[in-house]
This record gives structure tokens, C-alpha cells and sequence, in this order.
């Protein structure tokens, strides 16, 4: 069975590649395609630099393969153009299964950041090509527990629940699926344990021994925090407007089908700080 991975040089796509490995699929087993290909070089799996932007370039790196992980692209703005290559590639190569990580919710969520997702959940459906929807919840990864030490924790989530998950238990419930059976068709809502900003850095302050403090700042005056430390404008409004939706639970998923596909506990929110404060 060949495993081909997208994205595989970003941190999501070496984890999974990792979990893969450590499932025991061959390495001669599992393509990853990327563009830092060093990144990945040490996995001993084959690596192919291959762009979004080549549909024959994706078409050929797909053909053969059994099932493929589709890891989003990482730039808002293009990642529909880039999706559609990739899904009329995986069909032109008659892949068999595609994984496709996606956002929570994304069919009934109103955060902006949900849109490309969901154009391309309705890409896969049209296009008649067996799949699998993981709607992936946020990275713990994604508040930096440096900066926070440094500069406090600023956001406009209020006191809405996050259940963000580690970027290796998301890893790790993708290569369940793809070295399982029975997953077509199914939409997984994945999320970890549930947190405010506000419990973030409390864990942060008690695991520190340093004094953090959440700032709640409303979506506009975040989006200028955002812009004033560098953030260009477009992204900074997108991740200022998942803030505020947010605050209204659209961050909020149960652990259930992140901890069914684990088959275990998601890793504690305590258990990430800790890595990161070392």
C-alpha cells in the first residue's frame, strides 16, 4: 500500500509521516511531497518537490498511490486554486482514498478562516472521489508559550472554550486513518481538552512560576495588535475574526472522535505546557 502525503515538510506532515512509520508502514511505503525536502530527508521515505500549482507534477506523484493525506495549504487566500489541483490531480491518478484535513464545523461555522475548507469538502463531494473529512481543532502550538512569557497572552476569544489538541495527536489520529479500514465517508470533529485563553495562561503562569495575564481585546483592536507586531493585515483579520467566533464555542469539540481514532486520552493541555516551558 502506497501512503502518499502533501504538505509533507511542514510540522503536521512530518509528524504524521513519523506516526506512520511508527504504525509500522514501510517507509518504502509513504511519498512525501513538498518543497524543503531537507526537512524530511532523515525519515528515509521517498520525497518528491512537487507545487500545488502543477497539476501534472501532482497527477504523477499521485499515480499509484492507494491513499493519499491532503494536508491544507498554509496560505489563506490561495488555498482553493491549490485544492482544486490537487483534488483534479488525485482524480486523474485514480487514488483511492483521500484525507483531507479541514476545519471544525466547516459547513455550519461562520469563522472566515472556514471558507476555503469548506469549498473544498464541496470540491471532494463533487468530485466523486472516496474520502475522509478530519476537521482538525487548533494547535496548541499555535499560542506560543515563549511569546506569552515575554509579552503576556493577548486574544478576543472572551472566555470561549478552545479544545485545541497537540499537532502530534492530530498527526496521529490521520495515520490511524490511513492505516485503518472503514473511514470513508466519515466527517471526525477533531479537538483535544477544552480551555479558555484565560486557563491557557494560568497553566502557563503555574507551570512558569512567572505571572502571565490574559488581555481580552475586541476583534478590531486585536486585528491592530496583530498588524503591529508585523502581522500582514488579510491574515491578521482572519485570525482576529477566529478569535471572536471563538468566544461564541465555534473552537468548542467534543475529545470523542480525536480520542476514538487515538485510542487513548488526548494529550493534557498541562502535559504540552510542560514540553514547552522547558
Amino acid at each position: 500500500m502506497t501512503i502518499v502525503v502533501t504538505g509533507a515538510t511542514g510540522h503536521l506532515g512530518r509528524l504524521a509521516i513519523e506516526s506512520l512509520l511508527a504504525k509500522g508502514v514501510p517507509a518504502a511505503d509513504i511519498v512525501g511531497l513538498g518543497r524543503q525536502l531537507d526537512k524530511i530527508a532523515d525519515l528515509g521515505i521517498t520525497t518528491k518537490h512537487v507545487d500545488y500549482a502543477d497539476v501534472d507534477a501532482l497527477t504523477a506523484a499521485f499515480t499509484g498511490a492507494d491513499k493519499v493525506l491532503f494536508i491544507s495549504g498554509s496560505e489563506p487566500g490561495k488555498r482553493v486554486p491549490q485544492h482544486t489541483n490537487i483534488i483534479t490531480a488525485a482524480k486523474n491518478a485514480g487514488v483511492g482514498l483521500i484525507v483531507y484535513t479541514s476545519i471544525p464545523r466547516a459547513d455550519t461555522t461562520d469563522m472566515k478562516l472556514a471558507e476555503e475548507h469548506l469549498v473544498t469538502e464541496q470540491l471532494l463531494a463533487e468530485s466523486g472521489l472516496p474520502h475522509v473529512l478530519l476537521r482538525n481543532g487548533w494547535y496548541i502550538e499555535n499560542y506560543s508559550v515563549e511569546q506569552a512569557l515575554a509579552h503576556g497572552l493577548v486574544g478576543a476569544a472572551g472566555e470561549g472554550q478552545i479544545s485545541a489538541a497537540t499537532r502530534a495527536d492530530f498527526a496521529e489520529a490521520a495515520a490511524s486513518v490511513l492505516v485503518g479500514e472503514g473511514h470513508e465517508g466519515k466527517v471526525y470533529e477533531l479537538g483535544g481538552e477544552p480551555f479558555t485563553l484565560t486557563d491557557l495562561a494560568a497553566e502557563i503562569s503555574r507551570q512558569s512560576g512567572q505571572e502571565v495575564a490574559y488581555t481580552d481585546l475586541s476583534p478590531e483592536k486585536y486585528t491592530e495588535v496583530l498588524v503591529g507586531v508585523g502581522v500582514p493585515a488579510p491574515f491578521a483579520e482572519i485570525l482576529a475574526d477566529s478569535d471572536r467566533a471563538a468566544a461564541k464555542g465555534a473552537l468548542f469539540v467534543p475529545v470523542t472522535d480525536l480520542e476514538a481514532l487515538l485510542g487513548r486520552p488526548v494529550t493534557p493541555l498541562a502535559t504540552a505546557i510542560a514540553a514547552a516551558v522547558k
